[in-house]
């Protein structure tokens, strides 16, 4: 009997049919696309926005194939996980692209613990990704950042730069962890790849990220009252993050998310919004999208401040009474 358990466990490891195959795949690239800013493109959770997260992305490798099954993961993208940041998707993925990435991940993640080693492609914005080298054993984690730089060889010290200005984005190794390495890192939603916010580049057809760079740079607004100042602070700790550091949604993340954030500076929208609309929206979220309801984390002040300073340095908002 031994022999024939075996090769039912095993058969059970792989996808059925060409068609399982072609769905596996498909459900790849809406994972590459949608899902691994959070959940890291090797489903392991360990990314720098899942540091930002309580509680953090489930990590798939550790799950248990007995429980985790594409039919739960399935309703998860359906319905959203309540209690996280895990939203429903339905209204952005149809059903047919949620069953694919739900097999995907099982498939890779959940049964055979692989890693997913697609994303570093060409048409990702990662031409010649082997030239980072240098910085993998960072990004696996095989060598701590802990260790002190004048414990490294020069090769690694030249990789541990190169992770830091290109990687770390992703593959987080920076929030305190078994690694007891801290940083206040802001998080740019771009590959860094050497980037300089105080030097941003020219856009450039060429070249993949400077155009999301421009958006991670916050107007410059002189005379603002403390109000608005507060807002100002708030708005580039929380909101910034989706909405791009200029209000516009046109940053790395903000192209990802569909629909996409709200340009905040677009005059089609933006004439017609409120004070109270827009302060509403912060509270209570909007359905059929990423923008959550932070009526749970920010106080009325707080709302009061940001929607302040998005009057002032993104457009200026009516009030309800004025409206007409």
């Amino acid at each position: 009997m031994k022999p024939f358990f075996y090769l039912l466990a095993a058969l059970a490891f792989l996808p059925a049919t060409a068609s399982a195959t072609n769905r596996v795949e498909e459900g790849r690239a809406v994972y590459n696309f949608r899902c691994y800013f959070c959940h890291g493109y090797s489903g392991d959770g360990k990314t720098l926005a899942a540091t930002y997260l309580t509680p953090r992305p489930t990590d798939f490798k550790r799950a248990d194939p007995a429980y985790l099954n594409s039919e739960r993961v399935r309703e998860v993208l359906s319905q959203g996980k309540p209690g996280t940041a895990m939203k429903p998707f339905t209204g952005i993925l149809s059903q047919q692209e949620m069953q694919a990435v739900a097999e995907f991940v099982v498939d890779e993640f959940v049964r055979r613990k692989a890693d997913n080693t697609s994303y570093h492609t060409v048409e990702n914005g990662w031409p010649e990704h082997e030239r980072y080298r240098a910085a993998f054993p960072f990004a696996k984690g095989e060598i701590p950042l802990s260790r002190p730089w004048e414990n490294l060889t020069p090769e690694e010290a030249q990789g541990k730069r190169l992770y830091l200005s290109s990687c770390v984005s992703c593959h987080d190794r920076g929030a305190p962890t078994d690694d007891e390495i801290t940083w206040d890192s802001r998080p740019l939603s771009f590959p860094r790849n050497n980037f300089s916010l105080a030097n941003p580049p020219k856009v450039d057809a060429t070249t993949s990220a400077s155009p999301y760079a421009l958006h991670e740079i916050p107007p410059k607004v002189a005379g603002m009252n403390p109000l608005e100042r507060r807002g100002e602070r708030l708005f580039q700790q929380n909101c910034a993050f989706c909405h791009g550091a200029d209000g516009t949604g046109q940053n790395w993340i903000g192209k990802f998310m569909e629909p996409h954030p709200r340009n905040l500076r677009d005059p089609a929208f933006m004439t017609a919004a409120t004070r109270q609309s827009i302060s509403h929206a912060i509270r209570e979220g909007l359905p059929n999208t990423s923008m959550p309801a932070w009526k749970s984390v920010l106080r009325e002040r707080d709302v009061q401040s940001i929607v302040a300073y998005i009057n002032r340095a993104f457009h200026p908002l009516k009030d309800e009474k004025t409206k007409h």
